[in-house]
């Protein structure tokens, strides 16, 4: 796989060659692991992946080109995670640890010092506290902030508008602030 390439240039070139998709697991394996693992908990974690990769790889040839990629396979993740769980009647609880000073500091704003030095402690907090919210303003944070994706992305992941992922991280902020005060 040349690293260079573009999705859409790899996409392009694994409907031709379809042993190329293992360019495309490389390079979102990772990304994808760690999706899984914050929104559904690490019990089913690989197997979910697994999965992920086999359905976009029976339905590549479906995939719409006009679209982003990325937005394509990580909606297939959140649909075979939701899915995956509703079998089990259980929301997944994720774990939102894992960088969670990063995203405190990026909803909070990095200037106070003395907030900083707190953040690592807070972490943890965070992460309990967004087993509370929502799961879908819990899901928008996650895709925002921890996974950085642009509200278009949000918007083609989720399958809501792209106004509603202004409206749902505002209020998720909102929620995520009044349970973090609460704690």
């Amino acid at each position: 796989m040349d690293p260079g390439l573009t999705d859409a240039e790899l996409v392009a070139q694994v409907l031709v060659h379809k042993d190329q998709f293992r360019g495309l697991v490389e390079r979102y394996q990772p990304k994808l692991m760690r999706y899984i693992f914050r929104i559904g908990g690490k019990e089913a974690g690989e197997d979910l992946l697994q999965e992920v990769f086999i359905n976009a790889y029976q339905n590549l040839s479906g995939f719409d080109q006009s679209l982003s990629f990325s937005s394509w396979i990580y909606r297939i993740a959140h649909n075979v995670v939701i899915s995956h769980f509703r079998k089990q009647k259980v929301r997944p609880e994720g774990n939102l640890h894992h960088d969670s000073e990063d995203v405190l500091a990026k909803l909070y704003g990095e200037g106070d010092v003395e907030a900083s030095a707190d953040l690592k402690m807070d972490g943890e907090r965070l992460s309990a506290v967004m087993k509370d919210m929502k799961p879908l303003y819990r899901d928008v944070l996650v895709l925002r902030y921890f996974e950085q994706l642009e509200y278009q992305e949000i918007s083609d992941v989720l399958r809501i508008p792209m106004g509603s992922v202004a409206v749902y991280l505002h209020r998720a902020k909102k929620q995520l602030k009044d349970l973090y005060d609460k704690n």
